[in-house]
């Protein structure tokens, strides 16, 4: 791990749960999201992630708190960057879920030490470690 703070690339869905308060998983998720805000972890979301969140957003609430969603989460989370060598290394990995190879890509990509998700499951191999937010939150409570 670089340095002494985590890298992650952190899933959509635990996005999802923070911006939209998604019980049962709200608190673990605004526990890791407000990890990468005080700097005990450093956070990363996929791209194309991002695109997706404008698009769901956007849909349930509108247009202006879909802007405001990004904002929030572009000012935490660094965006993971998902060009042509990623969407080839996401081929490569010949995952069934496309989406989820393109985003294991990107955390290659970003050199994070870990993905996580709360379908850890869907990713079939793990070039970078895959934890669920519970595995996360106990390797952050060891760190303190």
């Amino acid at each position: 791990m670089a340095g002494n703070k985590i890298k992650l690339l952190v899933d959509l869905n635990l996005i999802v749960d923070v911006l939209s308060k998604r019980e049962p998983h709200f608190a673990d998720s605004v526990y890791i999201w407000r990890a990468i805000e005080t700097g005990q972890a450093s956070g990363f979301v996929a791209a194309h992630s991002i695109t997706t969140l404008f698009y769901l957003v956007a849909r349930q609430i509108g247009w202006q708190q879909a802007t405001a969603a990004i904002n929030d989460v572009v000012q935490i989370f660094s965006v993971a960057a998902v060009n042509e060598q990623v969407i080839k290394n996401g081929i490569r990995l010949g995952w069934r879920d496309f989406e989820d190879a393109v985003q294991m890509a990107a955390a290659m990509q970003a050199h994070v030490d870990y993905v996580v998700t709360r379908n850890p499951k869907d990713y079939e191999t793990q070039p970078v470690p895959v934890l669920p937010p519970s595995g996360l939150l106990a390797l952050l409570a060891q760190r303190k």
